[in-house]
C-alpha cells in the first residue's frame, strides 16, 4: 500500500441499505495527524462535490465508522471571516469580532460516502461529532469553542440533518465570494445555520443580539423583515424538518394499553373496583368519537351493557376523591412540563346553558358568545413552559344570587356543598393559584391572566410574591407616563376645605389605545417564536407607566408591553418585572400567557369539554377533572411519539387515540341497541309530557278527545 488508491482499494464500495438499529454502533475517530488523515482527503477529495482543498486555520478531521467500515468524513476548520447575518445574530462589533472569532469553527466539510444508504445516518454522525468536538478542540489547541456554523447549498441539499440535529438557520448568504483582496458576484446564495455550544457566549463577548433582515420573499420581489432572533429557547420543533411519521399499526394498537395503564396511576382517589371501570370508559368516552360527550352517550358507546345510569350516579353521587385525583394529575404533569421559568396561567371560561336548573347558571357576559347570555363561568388555572402546557385545577363560579333564600331549593338539588360561601371570580382564582403554589409540583416564574385579572391592581398585588405577573389589560385602561405631583390642593376660600388628594403638576392619564397610536411608543419588529403556521411576527413595544387608580398614579412603575399582530389587533398587558429586565424575557412571557386558551381549545373541540349534561356541583367539578386528564394524555401519547414524528397535534393524537377505543355505535349490533334504548327513553319522555298536558288541560276544563 503506497499511495491513497491503495488504502480506498480496501473499503467495500457496495451500496449498504440498512437502518441504525439493525448495525452495529457508530465510532467516531479523529484522524488529523494521523496515518488515516490520508484517507480522509481521499475520500473527500474523490466524493465531495467540492473535493478537497487546504482548510484554514486550526483545524481538526473525523472518520465515522460502522464496524471496520468508514461511512462519513468530517471536518471543521476556521470560520467566516466576515459573514453579516452570523454577526447580527451575535451581535458584536468588529473590535469584539476580532478578538472572538477563534472561538467559533465551520463544518467545512461533511460527506456521507455515497454507497452508504442508512436512513438517520447523518444526523446521527453529526451529534455524535458535537458531543466531543469541544473536548477534542481543547485538547489540541488550548480553548474551547462557543459555537459552531455551517452553509448549505439548497440546490443540492435541503439541510435535513443539521435540523434534526437541532441547528438553527438564520438566514443566506448575500452571494458572494472571495476573490483576492475582493469579492465577487456569483448569486449562488447558500443557507446559514449555527449550532450553539455555550448559551452564555454573548455574555462572555459583551454583547447583545442586533436585528437582522431575513427574505421572505423571492430576490425579484424582495420584502425585508427586520426582527430580534427571539424564537423560545430550547425549543424541540423545528418546522423545516421535513415533515414525516414513522409509526406502524402494532404501535398504534399499543395505545390502548397506554390509556388503561395511564389511568391506573389514579386508582387510589376511588373506593370500589366498578369505580375504575367507570372512571376508566368514561375518559375513554372523552378521547373517543362519540358525537356528544356526555355520560349517556359515553356510557351507550363504550359499555358491554347499559351502564347509563351508574356512569350518572359515579359522576354525581359515588364517593371517590377527586382531590387525589387532582394531585396526582399535577404530580404527573409536573414531571412532564414544569420548568423554573414556567408561567401559572389563569382565564375564567364561559358554557353557554340554555336550561335554568344547572348549579351555577345566570345572566352573564359570555366570552365565548362577546355578549351577556345563560352561561355557567368556570375559574381555571393552567400552566404553561418551554416543555408544555396543561390544565392544573379549576372551580365553578356561583353567582350571589343563588346564595338566596329563593335559590336554597336549588341549591340542594345541585348537591351545593353546605359550607360554601360567595366568592368572587378573584377570591376563587388567588385560591386556586394559592393552593398550585403550596403544593410545589410546578416550579414557576411567572403568573398570566387575561384582562378580567389584570386589571384589577388589588388582586395583582395579593399573589404570592416570588411570582412575576405578565396580565393583559382593556385597552381603555388609563396609565401615566410621568409620576405627576399629588397633594392637597389650597383652599381657594369658598366653599370646603380639600380633603381627597389631586393632580398638582403634570398631565392627566391617558389609555392605552390612545398611547399606542402616539409617536411616544417606539415599534420593534420581532420573531415571537414559532407557531403552526412558521414564525409569528408582531410589533412590539415596551415602556415603564404608572397605572392610574382613581385619576391618581400608583406608586410603582410597572412595565406596559403592547403587540401589535399581523392583523393589526392590538393587545396590551402589564407586568411587574424588574426595570432591568432583558426585552427578551418579556416577549418570552408573553408567549407563555396563550397556552391556556390553547388548552380551552383543544378541550372543547377534541374532548367535550362544554358538552356535558351534569347538573350538580360534584358532577361538573368531576367532568372537567376527566378533561384534564384527557389533555394530560394527549400530551403524553404526543410526547411519546415525539421520536416518530417531527409535528404532531393535538387533533392529531386524538385521531391515532380513537382510533383504538372501543364503539359500539361502530357495529351493527351496537347500533341496533343504541337505537333501542333512545326509542325507549323517547317514549318514556313522550307519554310523561303528554300526561302533563293532558292535566293541564283537565284543570282548564278543555276536552281532549286524544
Amino acid at each position: 500500500m503506497k499511495n491513497g488508491d491503495s488504502i480506498l482499494s480496501r473499503i467495500r464500495t457496495h451500496c449498504k441499505r440498512s437502518s441504525l438499529s439493525s448495525l452495529e454502533p457508530v465510532t467516531m475517530k479523529l484522524v488529523s495527524l494521523s496515518s488515516l488523515e490520508k484517507l480522509w482527503d481521499e475520500l473527500v477529495n474523490k466524493h465531495h462535490y467540492l473535493g478537497y482543498r487546504r482548510l484554514l486555520g486550526h483545524r481538526l478531521k473525523y472518520i465515522a465508522y460502522i464496524g471496520q467500515e468508514p461511512v462519513a468524513a468530517l471536518s471543521w476548520s476556521a470560520a467566516a471571516r466576515k459573514l453579516r447575518v452570523r454577526d447580527q445574530f451575535i451581535g458584536w462589533n468588529e473590535t469584539q469580532r476580532s478578538k472572538n472569532l477563534h472561538r467559533i469553527v465551520s463544518n467545512s466539510r461533511f460527506l456521507i460516502l455515497p454507497w452508504i444508504k442508512i436512513t438517520n445516518l447523518a444526523s446521527h454522525v453529526l451529534s455524535l461529532n458535537i458531543k466531543r468536538l469541544n473536548q477534542d478542540w481543547f485538547n489540541n489547541f488550548g480553548f474551547s469553542l462557543w459555537m459552531l456554523e455551517t452553509f448549505v447549498n439548497p440546490q443540492r441539499f435541503r439541510g435535513i440533518s443539521y435540523k434534526a440535529s437541532n441547528w438553527t438557520m438564520i438566514g443566506e448568504t448575500a452571494g458572494f465570494s472571495k476573490q483576492g483582496a475582493g469579492y465577487i458576484y456569483h448569486g449562488n446564495k447558500k443557507e446559514i445555520y449555527v449550532y450553539v455550544l455555550d448559551k452564555n457566549f454573548r455574555k462572555y463577548i459583551g454583547c447583545e443580539p442586533k436585528p437582522y433582515r431575513f427574505n421572505l420573499c423571492p430576490p425579484h420581489n424582495q420584502k425585508q423583515l427586520e426582527a430580534l432572533k427571539m424564537i423560545l429557547r430550547d425549543n424541540d420543533w423545528h418546522p423545516e424538518i421535513e415533515a414525516s411519521l414513522d409509526l406502524d399499526t402494532d404501535e398504534v394498537l399499543s395505545i390502548a394499553d397506554e390509556l388503561v395503564n395511564f389511568h391506573e396511576q389514579f386508582n387510589d382517589s376511588f373506593n370500589r373496583i366498578e369505580q375504575e371501570k367507570l372512571g376508566l370508559g368514561y375518559l375513554t368516552g372523552l378521547l373517543s368519537n362519540c358525537e356528544r360527550k356526555s355520560a349517556e352517550s359515553i356510557a351507550l358507546n363504550i359499555f358491554e351493557k347499559n351502564e347509563v345510569r351508574n356512569l350518572q350516579r359515579f359522576m354525581q353521587t359515588h364517593r371517590w376523591e377527586e382531590e387525589c385525583m387532582e394531585t396526582t394529575h399535577q404530580e404527573l404533569l409536573s414531571k412532564k412540563i414544569g420548568t423554573d421559568d414556567g408561567m401559572i396561567t389563569l382565564d375564567p371560561s364561559e358554557i353557554p346553558k340554555k336550561g335554568k336548573e344547572s348549579v351555577g347558571v345566570a345572566r352573564m357576559y359570555c366570552g365565548r358568545l362577546g355578549k351577556v347570555e345563560n352561561c355557567q363561568s368556570g375559574v381555571f388555572v393552567g400552566y404553561s413552559g418551554k416543555k408544555g402546557y396543561g390544565l392544573l385545577s379549576c372551580q365553578l363560579y356561583m353567582p350571589e344570587k343563588w346564595f338566596s333564600k329563593e335559590y336554597e331549593e336549588r341549591r340542594k338539588k345541585t348537591l351545593v356543598p353546605e359550607e360554601l360561601v360567595f366568592q368572587t371570580k378573584h377570591q376563587i382564582a388567588l385560591s386556586l393559584i394559592n393552593n398550585v403554589v403550596a403544593s410545589g409540583f410546578f416550579p414557576a416564574k411567572w403568573l398570566g391572566c387575561d384582562g378580567a385579572f389584570g386589571c384589577d391592581i388589588d388582586f395583582l398585588k395579593s399573589i404570592p410574591e416570588n411570582l412575576l405577573y405578565f396580565a393583559s389589560i382593556h385597552s381603555d385602561e388609563k396609565v401615566f407616563l410621568v409620576k405627576p405631583k399629588i397633594g392637597i390642593p389650597p383652599y381657594k376660600g369658598k366653599g370646603r376645605y380639600p380633603q381627597k388628594p389631586q393632580i398638582l403638576e403634570g398631565e392627566e392619564p391617558i389609555t392605552v389605545k390612545e398611547l399606542s397610536g402616539s409617536t411616544k411608543v417606539e415599534w420593534k419588529t420581532v420573531v415571537l417564536g414559532e407557531g403552526a403556521k412558521g414564525p409569528i411576527l408582531a410589533e412590539v413595544a415596551c415602556l415603564r407607566i404608572y397605572r392610574s387608580r382613581e385619576g391618581l398614579p400608583d406608586d410603582e412603575p410597572v412595565w406596559l408591553f403592547i403587540r401589535k399582530n399581523a392583523d393589526n389587533q392590538i393587545k396590551f398587558a402589564v407586568s411587574n418585572a424588574p426595570e432591568d429586565i432583558p426585552f427578551s424575557e418579556l416577549c418570552e412571557a408573553s408567549m407563555l400567557r396563550w397556552p391556556i386558551e390553547q388548552c380551552f381549545q383543544e378541550a372543547k373541540s377534541h374532548l367535550g369539554m362544554d358538552q356535558y349534561e351534569h347538573r350538580s356541583w360534584p358532577a361538573w367539578h368531576r367532568h372537567m377533572l376527566y378533561v384534564f386528564l384527557g389533555l394530560h394524555f394527549l400530551l403524553h401519547v404526543r410526547l411519546k411519539l415525539k421520536k416518530k414524528t417531527t409535528i404532531m397535534t393535538a387533533a392529531q393524537a386524538k385521531r391515532i387515540i380513537a382510533s383504538v377505543l372501543p364503539m359500539k355505535s361502530l357495529t351493527p349490533e351496537g347500533a341496533i341497541e343504541i337505537v333501542r334504548y333512545h326509542i325507549k327513553r323517547n317514549d318514556i319522555a313522550y307519554k310523561s309530557h303528554r300526561k302533563g298536558a293532558l292535566e293541564i288541560a283537565r284543570k282548564l276544563g278543555i276536552e281532549v278527545s286524544l
